[in-house]
């Protein structure tokens, strides 16, 4: 080949080369802006029902703060997501179920792209059903039931109707002041006997405080605030929605509904925001990361007694001002890719009740209520163990996965340990990962299976409905359908 034709050639081949990159380039799909919006709905029940949180339920005389579901939705232009927390103990499965279906109708949203987790508020009525220990993953849902799911479809739309451009953010706050472990090793021959009639325990959950008998905590805490922050472009905040393993603060009036910390967090957020106030105003959500061990309890140095709201106030506040101080520096991004799962494990089962135990169970069923009006736990323990022994034969353990960019959020139905949430921050595939607990139901404590040789009020069948592996079963669904997001 003669040079000037190889030289024509070669030109030839790189202009070529260059339109293919071109046209590539143009082809390749750019990422869309996101879009979010926020909104809240009205959960309060009337006065006169009962609040849950206790051992025996007793009736609401006074509303301190309304109980609200606070709702975000996402749209990266291919797919919508909709994360709901509401100012309740727990709800249901089947309240999820129903809500899920209603927003999938208003909004078009698919009910597996929607996350909607209890806040587990002490101071609230039961979504729970008519039977709250009633270990049965369907239930025909009673009349306050129907309202929330209700109210979770309306809010979810109220905030789909405010979708707007939006950019994202990832963010932190250390908060390890506020979360104590409340399952504690004592010394030998001190825990005390248990509602069984047994001195098995190795652990006691909420010793008493500033005690000689204390030997160290069983488990760790979490102390971390993980947060999504999400901002008009350049602009106001559309909302943040938090998650933090501290179970409740409690300390309200008696006989008042509150949403608790959470609620008064979320204010406390909003109030420190410029132009909160404005049309459509800032929302904040607080979701209960993974708190079954940890509370708010310095057992080593006990704090006096205070006013009601005092201690709650206190912690919202100060959790308040960390993450806000945090949002200055965070990193915002336009577009960030949505995905979500959702799957029921049947795999995973309802905790077998031995022989022996059934027939104590038979002997101490009774009355729940013993002298004083106190209650009588031989007799509650009996009674779940008892409806325990007859669970629908599947679990139907609803477990999902969101991703929202380099995030990921992972949820379980339980009163999960710190250390499970622990475990799939460090094991997930997205470094930006954290999870909620009390999402889609609510099936009792979690404890990791070395807890359940400890012992400890967590363990405590009626208290646990799930088998010792339950929390092993759920972290591997996790982590794999993160992976599939991924």
């Amino acid at each position: 080949m003669k040079p000037l034709e190889a030289l024509r050639r070669w030109l030839w081949l790189l202009c070529l080369a260059s339109v293919l990159a071109t046209t590539a380039h143009a082809a390749a799909p750019q990422p869309k802006q996101l879009r979010a919006g926020a909104a809240t709905c009205n959960l309060t029940p009337p006065l006169g029902s009962d609040i849950i949180g206790g051992f025996l339920p007793f009736p609401a005389t006074h509303v301190h703060d309304e109980l609200l579901a606070r709702c975000l939705v996402l749209d990266d232009g291919t797919t919508r997501l909709a994360l709901v927390v509401c100012d309740l103990l727990g709800l249901h499965r089947s309240v999820s179920v129903e809500a899920r279906k209603l927003v999938e109708e208003a909004t078009g949203i698919p009910a597996a792209n929607v996350m909607i987790s209890g806040t587990h508020t002490h101071s609230a009525a039961s979504a729970l059903g008519d039977h709250p220990r009633g270990y049965f993953s369907d239930r025909d849902l009673n009349d306050y039931q129907r309202f929330v799911a209700r109210r979770i479809a309306d809010g979810v739309r109220n905030a789909a109707n405010l979708l707007r451009p939006a950019q994202v953010a990832f963010g932190t706050a250390e908060a390890p002041e506020h979360v104590f472990n409340r399952r504690w090793f004592m010394k030998e021959g001190t825990v005390p006997v248990t509602p069984f009639g047994t001195k098995t325990d190795k652990v006691k959950m909420n010793p008493p405080g500033g005690s000689a008998d204390l030997v160290e905590p069983a488990g760790p805490t979490d102390p971390t605030v993980s947060f999504i922050a999400l901002r008009e472009p350049g602009g106001r905040l559309i909302s943040v929605f938090s998650a933090y393993s501290l179970h409740y603060v409690g300390g309200v009036g008696g006989g008042h509904i509150s949403a608790d910390y959470y609620g008064i967090y979320c204010e406390a957020l909003k109030k420190l925001q410029p132009g909160a106030e404005n049309d459509p105003p800032f929302v904040a959500l607080m979701a209960n990361g993974t708190s079954g061990d940890v509370n708010n309890i310095n057992f080593r140095t006990p704090r006096p007694g205070q006013p009601p709201y005092a201690q709650m106030r206190h912690v919202a506040e100060d959790v308040a001002g960390k993450v806000h101080a945090a949002l200055a520096k965070v990193k915002w991004q336009d577009a960030a890719p949505l995905a979500a799962r959702y799957r029921e494990l049947e795999h995973v089962a309802w905790r077998k009740i031995e022989p022996e135990l059934l027939a104590w169970a038979k002997e101490a069923d009774g009355k729940a209520t013993g002298p004083l009006g106190k209650a009588n736990l031989s007799a509650i323990y009996a009674g779940r163990v008892l409806r325990l022994a007859q669970a629908s034969p599947q679990t139907k353990t609803p477990v999902q996965t969101l991703r929202i960019g380099d995030i990921c959020i992972g949820t379980t139905p339980c009163e999960t340990f710190a250390e499970t949430g622990l475990e799939f921050k460090k094991r997930s595939p997205f470094a930006q990962s954290f999870m909620v607990e009390l999402a889609h139901g609510y099936y009792g404590y979690m404890p990791t299976p070395r807890h359940f040789a400890l012992g400890g009020y967590e363990t405590w069948a009626g208290t646990n409905a799930l088998e010792p592996q339950a929390s092993v079963k759920m972290v591997e669904a996790l982590l794999e359908m993160a992976g599939e997001m991924r």
